[in-house]
């Protein structure tokens, strides 16, 4: 007699243990603050879903009412892209749990396969997707009402098909960032996407400010013609199958249906290889074997006057971890992307570019602003990369304030090494910045650098986070973090835009750099205070420290 339990009772007790996890977590602060940031996560999100819901539904209803149904792919396609793409772009604010630990459990593959993709369609991006396709759906009930049962199934078959899809992607991007090779080529093909993307929508805004109001019906035959051929895609087949029916073409209907459901089946087996070798047991670790070695020579490290042995040691190795790093590395030149697409791109080419251009001075600002949020990442969760090895931080015989001084001494490195890259970048692209707006730039590049120092140590300490660099959908940080950076951020800018205007207001510009070296002398004293204090913080958190960087990601 077969005693194992069911697929009923294993969903069950999997409930169970998530929800169990859930209460146990509001136990001590950083659960309860951390429910705290879902919820106002949550929100955002539930505004964007019923925004979008109301929006599409609208559309459709306009759409079928006015005999508009060669444009029905447009919607299907933004809902195609934005359900494939934002979760990409979303990684830094959504909390994803790794369905892959339940392989520790004795489920079978089928109880495992579906739990990985209820995983996917409770995402936050799924349920937005869901939410959308039905408001579609209603759109479509409330013109034409015989319509509602086909469009249900279609709508419901495409949002299938992106779910099979979203997921199959994911799983298939573990799986190539388990590599460092693979990860670094993927790392650097994602950011060139990205800026890919900023340029290929200036120039097609630019496009449309220039030629849209002369040529208005040569564009919208050129885009029906695109829709056109896309139809053989999931979603012009879905805009066909809906089309057809309306139209009285029945048959049409159906082949388009059978071909979406062929593509749900394909984007199944896509995701199915995937799981199915990870069920399997497949180790994907890049380990090697270690092999016997002659004596090698030692290398001395990196000295510097005026700074300690640790220090100088931890300055190093945050040095070399970063520029041994592409996805890490790369991010720093978007400051200096950001400028470029100011000034080439379609914002340039229009009448914001007059406005733009008349207050140049402030380029160099914008750049380093964009500079400090790229740093945040660093400085905001400075124990993520170390994981496991923050264990011999406290095995080793130096004080925690001097592990964080390296760190921040690093990341100071780093800013600097911005400072003077966003600077000549402003140079080349547009003039030299002028000395007034240079120093009053850096006085406050200092002010927010001190605060972040301050913020970052506390936050990497009270709400660590393990960056594995081998998962792909899962946030770098915790969601504390990413909410009290935001709020950070909007403190010291509100604070830097303050002494800018009120240096205005009495028209004496160097008022502004009086006012923030003030400020940054004042987040100086708060670093100092904190850093003689970290020591006795660091070993308060040292277990919770060690056991949230080293439990599985």
């Amino acid at each position: 007699m077969n005693s194992s339990p069911g697929m009923r009772e294993q969903f069950a007790a999997i409930s169970l243990l998530r929800w169990q996890v859930f209460t146990h977590s509001l136990r001590n602060l950083r659960g309860r603050m951390e429910l705290a940031s879902r919820i106002i996560m949550m929100f955002g999100y539930a505004v964007v879903g019923l925004g979008g819901t109301i929006a599409l539904g609208i559309l459709s209803w306009y759409l079928i009412s006015h005999d508009a149904l060669a444009w029905f792919a447009l919607p299907l396609w933004l809902l195609f892209l934005y359900w494939q793409l934002f979760p990409v772009m979303a990684t830094a604010f959504t909390e994803n749990f790794d369905a892959s630990n339940f392989l520790r459990f004795p489920l079978s593959y089928r109880s495992y396969f579906l739990i990985r993709l209820a995983y996917g369609a409770l995402d936050p991006t799924s349920v937005i997707g869901a939410v959308w396709l039905i408001g579609m759906a209603v759109g479509i009930g409330v013109s034409a009402p015989m319509l509602f049962p086909w469009a249900a199934l279609v709508l419901a078959c495409f949002g299938a098909f992106n779910i099979l899809l979203n997921r199959a992607i994911f799983a298939w991007l573990d799986r190539w960032l388990a590599r460092r090779k693979s990860r670094e080529i993927l790392g650097v093909v994602f950011i060139l996407f990205v800026i890919g993307i900023q340029f290929v929508g200036n120039a097609t805004g630019y496009f449309l400010r220039r030629y849209g109001n002369h040529r208005r019906p040569e564009l919208a035959g050129a885009a029906l013609k695109v829709l056109a051929v896309s139809r053989v895609l999931p979603p012009g087949l879905a805009a066909t199958a809906l089309s057809a029916v309306e139209q009285g073409e029945s048959a049409v209907a159906l082949g388009a249906f059978a071909l979406l459901c062929a593509y749900s089946g394909a984007a199944w087996a896509f995701l199915h290889l995937r799981i199915r070798a990870q069920f399997r047991g497949e180790n994907l670790s890049e380990a090697a074997p270690s092999v016997a070695r002659g004596k090698q020579e030692v290398r001395v490290g990196w000295s510097a006057p005026g700074i300690s042995g640790p220090v100088a040691a931890v300055v190093e190795k945050e040095l070399r971890y970063l520029s041994r790093s592409g996805p890490m590395l790369f991010p720093l030149i978007m400051p200096v992307m950001i400028l470029v697409i100011l000034r080439f791109g379609a914002a340039n080419t229009g009448r914001g570019a007059n406005l733009f251009m008349r207050h140049i001075d402030f380029a160099f600002p914008i750049g380093m602003a964009y500079a400090l949020l790229i740093l945040g990442n660093f400085t905001y969760n400075s124990f993520g990369t170390d994981a496991a090895g923050v264990q011999f931080f406290f095995m080793s015989p130096v004080r925690f304030r001097e592990i964080l001084l390296g760190k921040n001494l690093a990341q100071g490195v780093i800013l600097a090494a911005e400072v003077l890259f966003v600077w000549i970048g402003v140079a080349v692209i547009f003039r030299p910045p002028g000395l007034r707006i240079t120093l009053t730039t850096l006085a406050g590049v200092l002010f927010a650098a001190m605060v972040n120092c301050i913020a970052g140590n506390l936050l990497s300490l009270y709400s660590p986070k393990r960056f594995d660099f081998a998962s792909f959908g899962r946030q770098r940080a915790s969601g504390i973090t990413a909410l009290a950076s935001i709020g950070v951020f909007a403190v010291v800018f509100g604070l830097v835009g303050f002494a800018v205007v009120l240096a205005a207001y009495f028209g004496k510009s160097w008022l502004s750099t009086l006012i923030l070296l003030a400020l940054a002398a004042g987040a100086w004293r708060g670093y100092v205070f904190l850093l003689a204090r970290i020591d006795r913080l660091a070993t308060g958190r040292r277990e919770t420290l060690i056991a949230e960087l080293c439990r599985a990601a």
